[in-house]
C-alpha cells in the first residue's frame, strides 16, 4: 500500500495579485454593461424610441453620444490600467472611479422597471463595491 493514498490533498489555491483582481472585474463589468444596453434594445418601444431620436429620456445629439462614449470609456480604459498604473495611483484611481461608478449605477436604475436591468445594474455596483473594497485594502509591503 502506498503511503500517498491515505495523505489528504488539496486544490492548490494561488494567490492573485490585486491588480489582476481589479482589471478582472472591471472587464467583467464592461461585460455586464455591454449586455444590459444590448438586451435593453429588446423592451417593446425600443427601437421606435432610438428610431424617434430618444434614449430614454435623453435625446440622442453629438453631446449625448459623446458623453455615453466617454461614460463607458472610463471604465474601458480601467481594465488596463488597473494592470499598469504603478500601486499608489492604481490604488488611488479604482477607489475614486470606482466610487463614482457605484452613484452612476444607483443613478441609472432610478425609475427603472425592468427586471433585468435592476439585476444588471445592481450586480454592477456589487462588482464596483468590491473594485473600491480591494482597492482599499490594496496589500502592504514593508519598505
Amino acid at each position: 500500500m502506498n503511503s500517498d493514498e491515505n495523505t489528504p490533498t488539496f486544490l492548490e489555491d494561488v494567490k492573485i495579485n490585486v491588480k489582476i483582481k481589479l482589471s478582472a472585474l472591471w472587464a467583467t463589468l464592461m461585460f455586464l454593461y455591454l449586455y444590459l444596453d444590448f438586451f435593453k434594445l429588446y423592451e417593446p418601444g425600443s427601437i421606435e424610441e432610438i428610431l424617434a431620436g430618444r434614449v430614454w429620456e435623453f435625446e440622442i445629439t453629438q453631446a449625448w453620444a459623446l458623453s455615453a462614449m466617454v461614460l463607458m470609456t472610463i471604465p474601458s480604459l480601467m481594465v488596463f490600467l488597473s494592470m499598469a498604473l504603478p500601486a499608489k495611483a492604481n490604488r488611488l484611481a479604482n477607489i475614486i472611479v470606482g466610487a463614482l461608478y457605484v452613484f452612476i449605477g444607483i443613478g441609472t436604475m432610478i425609475g427603472e422597471v425592468w427586471y433585468f436591468y435592476l439585476f444588471g445594474h445592481s450586480l454592477g455596483v456589487l462588482l464596483l463595491l468590491l473594485i473600491v473594497w480591494y482597492a482599499w485594502k490594496w496589500p502592504k509591503q514593508e519598505a
